[in-house]
C-alpha cells in the first residue's frame, strides 16, 4: 500500500482539486505536504532522532514529514471526512497499526442528533482531543513538536458526542476511544477507554481546555489502568504577542489492582511574537518528568528527565506557503544522549521546514 500511496496523493491532488470551484457543493477537497531537513549533533548512524521523538524524527536527509489528501462533506445533519497520507510521521507513529491502517490520517462521520442545538455523534478515526499541538505543522506555532504533544495522542479512534453552545465560546465533549493512540485495541484488551473534552473562550483572545484520558494501554491479564489530564490556556495578550501556557499530568497503576502509581508530569510554556506580515518568532521551554518510564523508556537510572528549548522562525511566503527553522536543545538529567561517540546529558540540532496546503 505504502508503494501506492504518492501515486494517488498525485492523482487525488490533480482530479479532485477542480471539483472544489462551487462553493454551494457539500463535498470539499484539500492537501498537505511539509517537507524537512533535520541536523541532530548527535549524528545518529541510523538517521534517527533520540527517544520519545515521533515527528521530524529524521536525522540529516531530506524527507517528509506529513503530506495527505482529504475530502470533506458537510450537510446541516450529516458531516464525514477521509484523508490518506504518507510521511515519517506516519511511519512513526502508526507503526504498531495494520498495513491497511497505516496510511489513514482521518476516516469518520458524524450525525446531527438535535434540529435546534449544535450536537453531534461522531464515530470512526479523528485528531486527538488532547493537546494544542497536532500533527499539522502549519497550525502549530513551533515548526517541531513539543516532548508532550509527542508523548501524547495524536489520533484516536472511537466515538464521541459533542456539543457547541449557541454563542460558540463552549465546547463539550465525551468519548469512548479504543486506546491510548490506538486504531486497533492492544491484543488481548477488550476494555473500552474514556475521555473528556472542555473547551471555554471567553473572548476571541483567550482559549482554555480541559482534557482527560482514562483507561489501560496494556492486555487485560496485565491491565494497568492510566489516568491522564492536559490543561493548556492561549492568550492573545497584545496584536503582535501571544502566549500559549500548557501542563501535562498522567499516572499509571504498577501493575494489575495494585494501588501504587508511577507519575509523569510535563509544563510548558511558548511565546510567539509578529515582526511584520510575513514573518513570525516563537520561542519554547519546557519540562518533561517520566523518572519511572511509564511513557519514555530510557534505561537510564533517572529515567527521562529533560528540559528543552528552541526558537523558531516563519516566513510566509503566500497564504498557503510557509517557510520555517528553528534550533532546539535538549538537557537531561542522565546521560540519554549522544555526542562525539560518547553519552552526553545534552541533545542539539536544527530543523527546517518547507510546508504547502490547499
Amino acid at each position: 500500500m505504502r508503494k501506492l500511496i504518492l501515486p494517488i496523493f498525485l492523482a487525488l491532488s490533480g482530479s479532485l482539486y477542480s471539483q472544489t470551484d462551487s462553493k454551494s457543493s457539500n463535498l470539499t477537497f484539500s492537501g498537505y505536504l511539509e517537507t524537512y531537513y533535520g541536523y541532530d549533533f548527535a549524528n545518529p548512524d541510523d538517521h534517527l532522532r533520540s527517544a520519545g521523538v515521533y515527528s521530524h524524527n529524521k536525522h540529516n536527509e531530506v524527507n517528509l514529514n506529513l503530506g495527505f489528501v482529504k475530502a470533506a462533506y458537510s450537510s446541516e445533519r450529516l458531516r464525514g471526512n477521509l484523508a490518506v497520507m504518507a510521511g515519517t510521521y506516519a511511519d512513526a507513529n502508526l507503526a504498531s497499526e495494520s498495513p491497511t491502517l497505516q496510511n489513514i490520517f482521518e476516516a469518520n462521520v458524524g450525525v446531527k442528533l438535535s434540529e435546534n442545538k449544535n450536537l453531534w455523534i461522531d464515530a470512526g478515526i479523528f485528531a486527538s482531543h488532547i493537546g494544542f499541538e497536532s500533527a499539522v505543522g502549519k497550525d502549530c506555532w513551533n515548526l517541531t513538536r513539543s516532548i508532550l504533544a509527542d508523548n501524547s495522542p495524536y489520533y484516536e479512534s472511537g466515538v464521541k458526542v459533542s456539543y457547541t453552545s449557541p454563542s460558540g465560546k463552549w465546547f463539550v465533549s465525551g468519548l469512548l476511544l479504543n486506546g491510548w493512540q490506538r486504531i486497533q485495541r492492544v491484543e488481548g484488551n477488550n476494555t473500552l477507554a474514556f475521555g473528556h473534552q472542555i473547551t471555554f473562550k471567553p473572548s476571541a483572545k483567550v482559549t482554555l481546555n480541559s482534557s482527560s484520558f482514562v483507561g489501560s494501554d496494556s492486555p487485560d491479564i496485565d491491565r494497568k489502568m492510566r489516568y491522564f489530564h492536559n490543561f493548556y490556556g492561549q492568550f492573545q495578550l497584545t496584536d503582535k504577542f501571544g502566549l500559549i501556557a500548557g501542563f501535562d499530568i498522567g499516572a499509571q497503576q504498577t501493575a494489575k489492582k495494585s494501588k501504587t502509581y508511577h507519575a509523569w508530569y510535563s509544563p510548558v510554556l511558548i511565546g510567539k511574537y509578529v515582526l511584520s506580515s510575513k514573518s513570525t518568532l516563537a520561542a519554547r521551554a519546557e519540562y518533561y518528568n517520566d523518572e519511572d518510564q511509564v511513557i519514555i523508556a530510557t534505561t537510564s537510572p533517572n529515567g527521562f528527565q529533560t528540559a528543552s528549548y528552541s526558537v523558531n522562525y516563519d516566513y510566509q511566503i503566500t497564504t498557503n506557503a510557509v517557510w520555517r527553522i528553528e534550533a532546539r536543545g535538549f538537557s537531561s538529567k542522565d546521560r540519554i544522549y549522544t555526542y562525539d561517540d560518547a553519552p552526553a546529558p545534552q541533545n542539539y540540532l536544527i530543523t527546517t521546514a518547507l510546508a504547502f496546503s490547499f
